[in-house]
């Protein structure tokens, strides 16, 4: 069948600029690119990766959008016209990769943080220390010390704690999904920064396994690469109950994209789709759930606090409350903005919420009912930067894990092609290739770079409000004024309009 979508972009090159030195042609994972005594484009492969320009020595190449013009309609917009045409033409659900990229309500862009000025001043962070340490895990109600000849020591005992050195915590990205190169830099990366990456349903390979003190490992319906060494390769384990790219529904890995090491690390046969159920087969009830996170603490003989990490949904608090109930250390939140290597994109753009109601609504309820102390908060779903990191800690979480932003520091340009296998920049594929392009010390040192630049950031935050410690923030919605906000929302994240 002849297709009738028009190309989204256009590969423009100037001829008289390009030395056909064909670096572009090679650089093109997409098959956009060939040579024909000059380069030659075939504008409907381009997926707008950038690679070809990016190498391009001579600046030659410019990407554009396709300005062919479609007649305007308010209800059937370009893209429902171009949807359409797709489905018309493959009979399948359209795929995509990365998270919700429609006009939603942004909260985060429409809540300020206050500033201190006059009569409480603000702290230079300059001069003075300021604490971004954080500690995930389940709190005593109450700490008991006594007395010994040394002076106090504590007699409370502490349930299992993992610390981070900055709030932030690298995204659950699998291997499979994502490279081992991939893997390696975010492993990398955590461990000169202090902080945790977490493996995602893939399994660990066995060279992170001397990074195991910055590894959080995830149980997921599938189970892959679940065993006890597994478990024990980690500081924490975090059930997979729900996604916030997709949530309600399971994980596909395409079978292309299993190679051996793959295999290996998932216990899957080479070449088979990995599919991920959407329930877990032996959790149909909180009890269940219960029963789970107490196996999971006897496999690791208590000591790792367990985490659960859930989409964020319409009933998020109650589901939260059930959660700390059932025994978990930390609840990890995914709102509607999270991103993902494969969904559906009807299920990414239309389920879910936005993940700063979700916050508040669960730090509230967890409140109310007397039990925040049980559980640390781990919030995520389109994390951009310190600003919305500070807002989210206000708001009431303890740590934020960013999945996008990580990629983006390593190169990936969000062509949303992660589930082809494509990827130009090494990252979302498992072409040999093209994984090689992906040096994992550069990208680390990328990462690292970002995480130190947010952490000065919320520093800087952390000074103009008057505190010297990231904890004094946690949960502190008084910070915080909307602007533009409607009141059902206003309620819903508990602060008050600018101006009040």
């Amino acid at each position: 069948m002849n297709s009738q979508l028009p190309a989204e972009f256009r590969v423009v090159v100037d001829k008289e600029r390009c030395r056909r030195c064909k670096r572009c042609v090679l650089n093109c994972s997409f098959g956009t690119l060939r040579f024909e005594n000059g380069v030659v484009a075939d504008d409907r492969n381009c997926v707008a990766c950038h690679r070809c320009a990016t190498y391009c020595p001579e600046n030659a190449i410019t990407i554009e959008r396709n300005p062919l013009a479609y007649k305007y309609n308010e209800h059937w917009t370009e893209e429902h016209r171009k949807n359409i045409l797709k489905q018309a033409e493959q009979g399948g659900m359209l795929l995509t990769g990365m998270g919700n990229d429609k006009p939603y309500f942004s909260y985060f862009d429409h809540m300020v943080l206050d500033a201190c000025q006059v009569t409480n001043p603000s702290i230079d962070p300059l001069r003075e220390p300021m604490e971004l340490r954080t500690y995930l895990g389940s709190k005593p109600d109450a700490l008991e010390f006594e007395e010994t000849p040394n002076g106090l020591r504590l007699k409370t005992k502490m349930p299992p704690q993992v610390k981070l050195e900055t709030p932030i915590v690298f995204a659950p990205m699998s291997f499979g999904s994502i490279s081992l190169n991939a893997h390696k830099a975010l492993a990398m990366a955590a461990k000169e920064l202090g902080i945790l990456m977490n493996t995602g349903e893939g399994g660990l390979h066995k060279e992170l396994y001397p990074y195991r003190d910055h590894i959080i490992v995830q149980v997921a319906s599938g189970r892959f690469g679940v065993n006890r060494e597994y478990l024990n390769n980690g500081v924490m384990v975090e059930i997979k109950i729900g996604q916030g790219a997709k949530p309600g529904i399971g994980g596909h890995l395409p079978g292309e994209k299993v190679n051996q090491e793959v295999s290996e690390t998932r216990m899957i046969p080479v070449g088979t789709d990995a599919l991920s159920p959407a329930p877990h087969h032996d959790i149909y009830s909180i009890e269940d759930l219960a029963q789970l996170i107490y196996a999971l603490k006897e496999a690791t003989g208590y000591e790792k606090p367990v985490c659960v990490k859930i989409a964020a949904v319409h009933n998020v608090a109650a589901i939260a409350s059930g959660i700390a109930r059932a025994g978990a250390d930390v609840i990890y939140l995914d709102g509607f903005r999270g991103g993902t290597g494969a969904a559906p994109t009807i299920i990414r753009d239309h389920l879910g919420i936005p993940i700063e109601l979700a916050i508040a609504a669960v730090d509230d309820r967890l409140r109310q009912e007397g039990i925040r102390n049980r559980v640390s908060i781990i919030a995520a779903g389109g994390i951009r930067h310190s600003g919305d990191i500070a807002k989210a800690i206000a708001l009431g979480a303890d740590a934020v894990a960013i999945g996008t932003a990580a990629l983006i520091a390593m190169g990936c340009r969000l062509c949303q092609k992660c589930y082809t296998g494509k990827c130009a920049w090494g990252i979302a594929t498992q072409n040999p290739e093209l994984v090689r392009r992906l040096d994992p010390e550069v990208a680390a040192e990328r990462l690292v770079n970002l995480i130190r630049g947010w952490s000065l950031e919320l520093k800087e935050i952390l000074g103009a409000l008057g505190v010297n410690a990231i904890e004094s923030l946690r949960g502190s919605r008084e910070r915080l004024r909307g602007v533009g906000i409607d009141a059902q929302a206003l309620k819903i994240l508990g602060i008050k309009h600018a101006g009040l």
